[in-house]
């Protein structure tokens, strides 16, 4: 079935073309419920809920009043759906367990009742449906399971989450909110990859430090989904283009491309730029230019470390890879670095002889991504010997250009001098800068402090 669908829409036709087993996977409950009871309501079915604590229960009647006792049991559960008469949507809470074989002693007459059930719900107008944040059934559901990930809501979805809190701002406390057409693009683009309730918390977070809805609160937040993987990392950056100096063909390029990500855009049918490769020599300011893209563009930076993907365990290292590159599009919109990637690629020719193949089959998952993603997470990549890179890396498609960075001219270095010394609160006219502007100096900064050390002898 088409993603494009809305997810409303999509329970709708398979509740329509009596599908018996959907597993719906979701963090969100309530989310989940409001759009099975639009859905039964369109249908005129009845909609019941399933808990390990409370047994079934009807959606619109008191928790504690459950249809019968004993079915908090999941057989007893199971037998009661397959007795029913009615017309109905049944929902199971976190129902995997049972669906484990290591999860219960009584996982083989669960697994058997529920095939049970499945020939059942075929011949009558019931519907099954297991709502769980993880996806567990056993082989013998395999042909009789359709799965939808709804872990994520839609940017209309977010759209009504931030209205319902710019609502409740204006009427409780009183707020007087005015959201223009575009920082509202810039929010829900800062919300995508949130659930509905992190969403709404963190637009109330905002309101509370700062009286306004902030995107830098927002992106800030998506750190905490960051911090739960051990091959990704968030970086806080402050930079901008500012901070760079030099670069002027470079910073247009990103310039002209930093609405490429905006619904207008979209509209318009640009679609979002997917990378840049940066070669150069070492301290010529190619991991600069990927913070202050970050922070120009107002997008959350990622640093794909590709030493943390490898792992002794066989199989761990392709499971990280494509673990790290899924959050990356959970994240998105976003900046995603690969600092240094020829190290961490550069042995994908001997990788057979050396790894087993686990070096090339990381390399094939990055470059199939790459050309064929699309949530708009921009791509980044750094290296300072070209030689060793794979030439499929190089071919169009996988970044939109490529950019050699070499070391800086006198002009340039005399832009960066003076932002070294603005940056530590002095005036770059009253130092004797042509002093350093010819220098073959190595490190720009240490250059700038002996300069502020000579003055203060």
């Amino acid at each position: 079935m088409s993603s494009l669908l809305h997810p409303i829409e999509q329970l709708n036709i398979l509740t329509r073309a009596k599908y018996p087993l959907l597993y719906i996977i979701s963090w969100e409950e309530e989310r989940v419920e409001n759009m099975l009871r639009q859905v039964a309501g369109q249908r005129h079915k009845q909609l019941y809920t399933w808990t390990l604590t409370n047994g079934v229960v009807h959606i619109d009647q008191p928790r504690k009043n459950s249809v019968d006792p004993a079915t908090r049991n999941p057989v007893e559960a199971l037998e009661y759906i397959h007795r029913s008469q009615e017309s109905a949507i049944f929902i199971l809470k976190d129902f995997h367990p049972f669906l484990d074989p290591h999860g219960s002693s009584d996982h083989p007459l669960i697994v058997r009742k529920m095939r049970d059930v499945i020939g059942e719900l075929k011949r009558s107008r019931k519907t099954l449906i297991i709502l769980s944040p993880t996806l567990v059934f056993p082989p013998e559901l395999e042909k009789d399971i359709t799965v939808l990930d709804y872990s994520l809501p839609t940017v209309e979805e977010l759209a009504q989450s931030l209205n319902r809190v710019v609502r409740s701002a204006r009427e409780i406390s009183g707020m007087k909110l005015s959201i223009s057409n575009g920082h509202r693009e810039k929010i829900l683009n800062a919300a995508r990859g949130l659930t509905c309730t992190e969403s709404e918390n963190v637009f109330s977070k905002s309101l509370v430090m700062h009286h306004e809805i902030n995107v830098d609160v927002i992106i800030s937040e998506k750190e905490q989904l960051i911090r739960r993987s051990q091959v990704l990392e968030y970086f806080q950056s402050v930079e901008d283009f500012s901070s760079v100096g030099g670069l002027n063909l470079l910073k247009e390029w990103l310039r002209t491309r930093s609405k490429a990500f905006g619904e207008q855009a979209r509209a318009f049918g640009l679609p979002e730029p997917k990378g840049l490769l940066l070669l150069g020599v070492q301290g010529a300011g190619k991991s600069l230019v990927a913070k202050a893209v970050a922070s120009q563009w107002k997008l959350p930076l990622l640093r794909l470390d590709l030493g943390r993907v490898f792992s002794e365990l066989v199989g761990s290292s392709e499971n990280n890879i494509r673990g790290a590159l899924r959050l990356a599009e959970i994240v998105a919109p976003c900046v995603l670095w690969i600092d240094e990637i020829e190290k961490g690629l550069g042995g994908v020719k001997s990788s057979y002889n050396s790894d087993a193949g686990t070096t090339a089959r990381i390399f094939a998952s990055i470059l199939t991504w790459m050309q064929e993603k699309t949530a708009p997470a921009f791509v980044i990549a750094t290296a300072n010997d070209v030689s060793v890179l794979p030439p499929e890396i190089l071919r169009k498609g996988r970044f939109d250009e490529i950019f050699f960075i070499d070391l800086p001219h006198v002009r340039e270095r005399r832009e960066i001098f003076a932002i070294h010394l603005a940056q530590r609160g002095r005036d770059p006219l009253q130092f004797h800068c042509h002093k350093l502007w010819n220098m073959k100096l190595q490190n720009y900064e240490a250059g700038v402090v002996l300069m502020l050390a000579s003055h203060l002898q």
